[in-house]
Order: structure tokens, then sequence, then C-alpha cells
């Protein structure tokens, strides 16, 4: 009959027995040592390396440089929000999330500036009464005044010739 030396089963995993393990969210903690090196270490610098986004960027920037030398353009970001107004609709973009919105989608576009503080909201509203707020956190409270003539212009411009054309 052999023996093993040590213990033969699993060690827990698991909120009870680590405080900091929440499943879906965290991967558990594997036994291996801290200062052993994963076998895929070079792989995020070859990717970073690769210069990520720098094409989607450049596409972004000839289609931003195309709508400006249409009309109006208005834009606003921070360091999480960003939104674009201009020939071809409306874009947000929150972090890693994105959503854009053609001018024949828009029911109404909605701002609103803050009695105190400098979270500027824009809404945008679509015609099945879903709408998708979004905040700019300005570096002073004039931006408001300023952002809201630029999208003023950019609505007047896009948003109203959609309007006259649908009431023909």
């Amino acid at each position: 009959m052999e023996q093993r030396i040590g213990s033969s089963s699993k060690p827990l995993e698991g909120a009870g027995f680590d405080p900091a393990f929440i499943p879906g969210l965290t991967s558990p903690v594997s036994g291996e040592p801290e200062d052993a090196e994963p076998a895929d270490a070079e792989e995020p610098l070859a990717q970073e390396e690769a210069a990520p986004g720098e094409p989607e960027t450049a596409d972004e920037e000839e289609t931003e440089e195309d709508a400006a030398a249409e009309g109006p353009v208005f834009e606003a970001s921070d360091r999480r929000a960003r939104i674009v107004a201009d020939a071809k609709g409306v874009r947000l973009s929150l972090d890693e999330e994105r959503c854009e919105f053609g001018w024949d989608e828009i029911g109404a576009v909605e701002t609103e500036s803050p009695r105190f503080g400098k979270r500027f909201t824009i809404t945008v509203h679509t015609p099945d009464r879903r709408w998708y707020p979004i905040e700019i956190e300005a570096t002073a409270r004039a931006d408001f005044k300023r952002w809201e003539e630029q999208l003023d212009a950019v609505l007047d411009e896009y948003f109203e010739d959609n309007d006259d054309a649908s009431d023909d």
C-alpha cells in the first residue's frame, strides 16, 4: 500500500478563506510564489509596442476632420466622458463604452447646467422613449455658456433640417 506525504486535498478557496475573493470579479489566488513571472509576461508588452488604438484613432480623426469641414461641430470631454455632435449625428463615450446616434434616430437633445458644481449634463432622447445622459466635468463654469452656444449651432444646423423634412 502506498502512502503519500502531505495532504491529498486541494486547498480551499472562497470568501470563507479569502476575504478578498468575490466570485465572478476576481480570480482566486493561486499557490504560485510571488516572485515567479507568468509565462505570458512578454505578450502584453508586444501588444503595447504595436500601438493599440492608433489605426482607429487615425480613422476617427479623419472622419471628424471631414465632418468639421462640412459645418459646425460641438465637442466636449473630460477625463472619462466625451460627446461629439456634427453632420453625422451625436456620439457619446464614457470610459470604454461608446454609442452613436444619427440625426434620424434622435428625438430631442436636452442640456442641463447645474446651479452649483461643474458637471454639464447632455441627454439624447430617442423617439422610442429612451434617453442616454452623459455628464462632462468642466474646467470652469464659463464653459457651460460656450458649450450651450456651440451645441445650439450644431442642433440648428442639422437637427432642425430633419424636423423640416419630416413636416413636408
